[in-house]
C-alpha cells in the first residue's frame, strides 16, 4: 500500500472514529432538536418542548416488558391514565439532574390519574440502573431497555424519543401529546404535563 494510500485510510478511519463520538455524546445531552419525517402535526417551542393538537395526536406504542427489579409491566395496564415516558441510564449526567424534579412531580400528580414509567437504556446490567432509582427515591417502575428495543416501538415520524434523557407525555387515549429531548425542571416537566391532566 502506498504512503499517500495509507494516509487516506488513516484520515478515513479518523473520520469515522469522530462521528460516532459525536453520535456517542449527543446520547446523553442536555439539549435536542425535534425531528420527524411527513407531516408531524408537532410544534416545538422556544422552551424546547414539542406539543401536538389532541385531534391530531397519533398513537403510542405499547411498551412492555421485565422491569430493572425483574418484574413484569405493561403499559396497557394503564389505560385511561396520562401516562409520563422517560428515557434513562444510570450513566447519564443530565439524567441524575432531572431525577428529583421528575420524582417530585410523579409524587404530586399520581392523585391526578398520571403514571410515570421509566425507560432504562444502555446499563449493560440492572445493578446500576436499581441503584440510581434508590439514590433518588424513584417511586415508579422503570422497563429494562439496554439495547434500546422498546424506544423503536415509537414510529418515525412521531414525537418518538432520539435522545437521553426523553420526556414524553402520553394522553388518556393512549396518544402522544408532547415530547422532549433535554433534562427537565420542575417547571418544565409540569408545563409539559398540566395541560394534558386539564383535558376532558
Amino acid at each position: 500500500m502506498s504512503a499517500a494510500r495509507r494516509a487516506r485510510s488513516r484520515a478515513v478511519l479518523s473520520t469515522a472514529g469522530v462521528a460516532v463520538a459525536a453520535l456517542v455524546l449527543s446520547a446523553c445531552s442536555s439539549g435536542g432538536t425535534s425531528g420527524g419525517s411527513g407531516n408531524t402535526n408537532f410544534i416545538t417551542g422556544s422552551d424546547g418542548i414539542a406539543t401536538v393538537k389532541k385531534g391530531d395526536r397519533q398513537a403510542a406504542p405499547d411498551l412492555s416488558g421485565k422491569t430493572i427489579d425483574g418484574k413484569t409491566l405493561d403499559t396497557a395496564d394503564y389505560k385511561g391514565k396520562i401516562l409520563v415516558v422517560n428515557v434513562w441510564g444510570s450513566w447519564c449526567s443530565p439524567c441524575r439532574a432531572e431525577a428529583d424534579n421528575l420524582v417530585q412531580v410523579a409524587k404530586a400528580t399520581a392523585g391526578k390519574g398520571v403514571q410515570f414509567v421509566g425507560l432504562n437504556t444502555r446499563d449493560p446490567e440492572t445493578g446500576p440502573a436499581v441503584a440510581f432509582e434508590k439514590k433518588y427515591g424513584v417511586p415508579y417502575p422503570s422497563l429494562y431497555d439496554p439495547t434500546g428495543r422498546l424506544m423503536l416501538r415509537f414510529k418515525k415520524g412521531t414525537l418518538n424519543p432520539q435522545a437521553i434523557p426523553s420526556t414524553i407525555v402520553i394522553d388518556r387515549d393512549g396518544k402522544i401529546a408532547a415530547r422532549t429531548l433535554q433534562a427537565l425542571s420542575e417547571e418544565k416537566l409540569r408545563e409539559m404535563l398540566d395541560p394534558v391532566i386539564a383535558e376532558k
